[in-house]
C-alpha cells in the first residue's frame, strides 16, 4: 500500500534522486533553463517553487536550508542575490514548465523545457 507517501521515485534509490535533484536544481538556478524529462521537470518545479519561496526572506536559517537542497554555495548565492529578488513582488508559479513536441531520440521520452516566469 502507498498510503502518505507522497515523493516520486524517478526509478531511482534514495542517494540517486536527491543528488540528481539537487544537479537539475543548481542548473536551473545557475543556467536559468533545463531540458529534461517531464517527470523530473514536474519534480523539479515543485522544488524549485519551495526554494524561491524559502530565499525571499534572506536569512542564515534560509541560506542553511537551501543549502541543505543545493549543496553549492555559488548556486545559494545566485539564488539568494540574483534569482530571489526577481519575484520579491509575485505571490507564486515562479517557473514555467512547457512540454516540447519531439521525443528524445536515444529513449523516446518526453521531454520538457523549465525555466524561470520574466
Amino acid at each position: 500500500m502507498r498510503h502518505r507517501i507522497k515523493d516520486v521515485r524517478l526509478s531511482r534509490d534514495t542517494n540517486h534522486r536527491k543528488s540528481l535533484i539537487a544537479n537539475l536544481l543548481r542548473s536551473l538556478i545557475l543556467e536559468g533553463t533545463v531540458t529534461t524529462t517531464r517527470a523530473k521537470a514536474r519534480v523539479l518545479k515543485q522544488l524549485m517553487d519551495k526554494l524561491i519561496t524559502k530565499a525571499r526572506v534572506d536569512t542564515i536559517a534560509n541560506r542553511r536550508i537551501a543549502f541543505t537542497k543545493l549543496g553549492n554555495k555559488e548556486a545559494v548565492k545566485a539564488l539568494f542575490d540574483t534569482v530571489a529578488p526577481k519575484f520579491k513582488q509575485r505571490p507564486g508559479g515562479y517557473t514555467r514548465l512547457l512540454k516540447l513536441p519531439e521525443l528524445r531520440l536515444g529513449d523516446g521520452a518526453k521531454e520538457a523545457f523549465i525555466a524561470f516566469v520574466e
